[in-house]
């Protein structure tokens, strides 16, 4: 279960979509606070949802064709996620009130997207190679 690289991939996911959001702002508002995933809780429900499909995945190791929906499924919620947080920085602009300097923790959910993906590729190759075993007997 562990030794298998998609379960680190996953596992880095987790690490980057439901604990990094929380030591890195997403930006600064005016006042020069920090702005982080728990001040929304529509960001708050979608990285949760995310990360728990995320573990879902890792738990189910058994099955990998429930895993490649799990992962594609958190793939969506981050690409949401990535919507909202681009649609919030755009439709406010850079030296507003509102949010004056973005922040590193915008990227989190592209590294995640990227994880899973990498994650998929190496559950496919698992699978395709069963696949090819099972075809030899």
């Amino acid at each position: 279960m562990f030794q298998r690289i998609q379960t680190l991939y996953m596992a880095g996911a987790i690490l980057s979509s439901g604990f990094l959001g929380y030591v890195f702002p997403l930006w600064k508002d005016a006042n020069g606070k920090d702005f982080f995933f728990m001040m929304e809780v529509s960001y708050l429900a979608i990285s949760g949802a995310a990360t728990a499909l995320i573990a879902m995945s890792i738990i189910s190791f058994k099955n990998r064709k429930q895993q490649f929906v799990f992962n594609r499924l958190s793939i969506i919620l981050n690409l949401i996620l990535l919507g909202l947080l681009i649609y919030r920085s755009l439709n406010v602009s850079g030296e507003t009130p509102t949010v004056s300097e973005k922040g590193i923790g915008m990227f989190l959910p592209i590294f995640s997207i990227v994880l899973l993906a990498l994650a998929n590729k190496a559950i496919k190759k698992d699978e395709d190679l069963v696949k090819s075993v099972d075809r030899i007997r």
